[in-house]
């Protein structure tokens, strides 16, 4: 049986972001799970704020190609998405709007036919950035993305994280976990032969 490929990210390109160390424990768990994901960083993919009039006189940024392709090219997403001023991060939704336009060769929201994603995130703050996975679940639902409804959201994260890069609460590690594997296992049944 094929392996399930996700497509994973953050919406954060600081160098120290909780929302970086949360993903990588649910990667590290998906590919435990058998699926083969490719983890990449969205600041190898800069892009100019979405303007339509930029697009229509030059056509789509290179980075913007190769940021649809691998979407078209994943079934699933792992998405660690950060919260700023209880919404999502501007660089998380310019990826998110650049990836949706059409071009020659797909039409518009192409890029998120058939994809299923589940969210996470976490936030020096005691709700751990759960106020902005409301608007990126809606955002992801309304560009026809089926997010599961399981997530996490680690709240004070400055001191969430071992130094091993484990989350020092033990059930929230496996519920990190839990959530790589999940969207494993879920791919695997939606896209196994019949």
């Amino acid at each position: 049986m094929p392996k399930s490929k996700i497509l994973a990210f953050s919406g954060s390109t600081r160098r120290e972001s909780f929302n970086r160390q949360l993903l990588a424990i649910t990667v590290t768990a998906a590919r435990e799970a058998g699926a083969d994901v490719t983890h990449i960083d969205l600041d190898d993919f800069p892009l100019p704020i979405y303007d339509q009039d930029l697009e229509t006189e030059s056509g789509p940024p290179e980075n913007a190609i190769k940021l649809k392709e691998l979407f078209l090219a994943h079934q699933g997403l792992l998405l660690a998405c950060p919260e700023y001023n209880s919404s999502v991060t501007p660089l998380w939704k310019n990826a998110i709007d650049w990836v949706s336009r059409p071009d020659k060769t797909h039409p518009a929201l192409a890029a998120y036919s058939d994809k299923t994603a589940v969210i996470m995130s976490a936030s020096p703050g005691a709700l751990g950035g759960l106020r902005g996975l409301v608007h990126v679940r809606a955002i992801l639902a309304n560009i026809g993305v089926l997010v599961l409804p399981e997530q996490i959201a680690v709240g004070s994260a400055g001191k969430a994280f071992e130094d091993s890069g484990n989350l020092a609460d033990p059930k929230q590690h496996a519920k990190a976990r839990d959530l790589g594997k999940l969207l494993a296992t879920v791919l695997t049944k939606l896209h196994a032969n019949p």
